[in-house]
């Protein structure tokens, strides 16, 4: 019986990890591809996967993007497909709200964040179909 159980537990943990594995890759395929994007994905897959509280979601996405957005952007500058003059001043932008949002992230209740976060991916979807 304890073999069994173990064996259960451990098959689980596999599925689990195989499942955060693809996600990984699902986000990365985004990130990349769009040059952004991987958190619309990222953020609900760690709420309901690993659930995660809405806060450690998009920080743990935003830790997870960051290396990945660098990967990309090397692999874009490799290829000479980056000006250097918007890289620099949309880059400084970026920065900048960059830590506002994370400080914005850690003074705002989670349901603020989610209701946000919401409208932020319905005026993307919209965007997208005008």
């Amino acid at each position: 019986m304890i073999m069994k159980k173990s064996f259960f537990n451990k098959h689980k943990k596999f599925q689990k990890t195989l499942l955060l594995v693809s996600l990984g890759g699902v986000i990365g395929f985004l990130n990349g591809f769009f040059g952004g994007g991987g958190g619309m994905v990222c953020v609900p897959a760690l709420e309901r996967v690993l659930k995660l509280d809405n806060k450690h979601a998009h920080a743990t996405a935003i830790a997870v993007i960051f290396p990945l957005s660098v990967v990309s952007c090397a692999i874009y500058i490799f290829k000479g497909a980056i000006e250097s003059l918007p890289l620099l001043t949309v880059g400084l932008g970026v920065l900048l709200g960059g830590i506002i949002g994370s400080i914005a992230l850690k003074i705002m209740p989670g349901k603020v964040i989610r209701i946000v976060f919401a409208f932020v991916m319905l005026a993307g979807g919209v965007r997208l179909l005008i």
